[in-house]
């Protein structure tokens, strides 16, 4: 047997150095950070920045991996961010009540003001013609302090029927009331406007009114962050928040794009899906900062509806230290 001439051991070990250097290469790169992030409810337009972020690849650009986990309703999501079964939350602007409750979690980014893509639609058979008929009347909402839930309150008070005017109805997901609009269950709901155009275009429903109009100076949803994650690994939430922000910068420059990414999503027609656009995205935030007015507006709003026995410190209860350029 002929011995490997010095030339082939070298070649061998040039080859072997470079498996072991390739090997090494492979077995330490990066993959992204996973992260939970939750949807107080599916559907709406006002969440599809996520998807749209996921699908286009921005969140994976900033090293994240998105797990989305849906919720019904704004007490369940945050029920989730307690029970550490997500790291950050999709919310309502009034969510942050569960905050100054003691809910283990913080407001990190307010992601759109008045909420102008929630909408109050009631039966056509209903006899309600103007929102001074809502009186007395049982008007579905999600959950109880969520978003929808302050909003009809909010009507009734300005209707100045106080708190109560109202009979507001907790049933979960949309499909739960729009369910029980049709057996006369419910007289009305709170919905989304893609949802209230659908019902109405099916001449299920007729829109009463946008709730934006109700209250312009507001706070329509915040995302959140848990403690834990907050501790642990501030540098994902940074990333979330910065992904979140150029994926709305890039939704609103490629708007047929977006309509063909969030239409399957939000379960609508493309039509349905270019007019929640129009509605929703002007209200969505480039920066994410708190407006201090709206802020107010809420705190005030906590001791209106009793959901707390005074204003809260909301500066306690939120953060704007994880928003892009935030330090710079």
């Amino acid at each position: 047997m002929h011995k490997p001439s010095h030339r082939l051991l070298g070649i061998a070990a040039i080859g072997a150095a470079s498996v072991l250097v390739l090997g090494l290469t492979v077995g330490t790169a990066k993959a992204e950070d996973k992260l939970r992030v939750g949807k107080a409810i599916s559907l709406p337009f006002d969440f599809t920045p996520l998807d749209v972020g996921m699908e286009k690849g921005i969140f994976k650009k900033h090293g994240l991996e998105i797990e989305e986990i849906n919720f019904a309703g704004s007490a369940k999501l945050q029920q989730g961010l307690a029970a550490d079964a997500v790291d950050i939350g999709l919310g309502s602007g009034p969510e942050i009540a569960f905050v100054a409750k003691g809910n283990t979690d913080l407001g990190i980014a307010a992601f759109a003001g008045p909420a102008s893509g929630l909408f109050l639609i009631v039966r056509p058979d209903a006899g309600i013609k103007t929102p001074a008929d809502l009186k007395g009347k049982k008007i579905g909402v999600s959950t109880v302090g969520g978003l929808t839930d302050w909003m009809v309150h909010q009507v009734s008070v300005k209707q100045g029927w106080g708190n109560d005017g109202i009979a507001v109805t907790p049933l979960g997901a949309d499909e739960a009331q729009i369910a029980a609009m049709k057996t006369k269950d419910l007289d009305g709901m709170a919905i989304d406007v893609a949802g209230a155009y659908t019902l109405q275009g099916m001449k299920e429903a007729v829109i009463l009114l946008n709730f934006g109009a109700i209250v312009p100076d507001f706070i329509n949803h915040i995302t959140y962050a848990t403690n834990k994650i907050i501790a642990e690994h501030p540098d994902r939430v940074r990333a979330f928040n910065a992904g979140w922000f150029e994926t709305v910068a890039w939704m609103r420059q490629n708007k047929d794009e977006t309509i063909r990414i969030v239409a399957p999503v939000m379960n609508k027609t493309p039509e349905i899906a270019a007019h929640a656009f129009d509605v929703v995205m002007p209200a969505l935030s480039d920066t994410g900062k708190f407006d201090q007015k709206a802020l107010k507006v809420l705190a005030q709003s906590f001791v209106d509806t009793h959901v707390l026995p005074e204003a809260p410190d909301m500066s306690k209860l939120y953060t704007e230290r994880f928003l892009p350029g935030a330090g710079k």
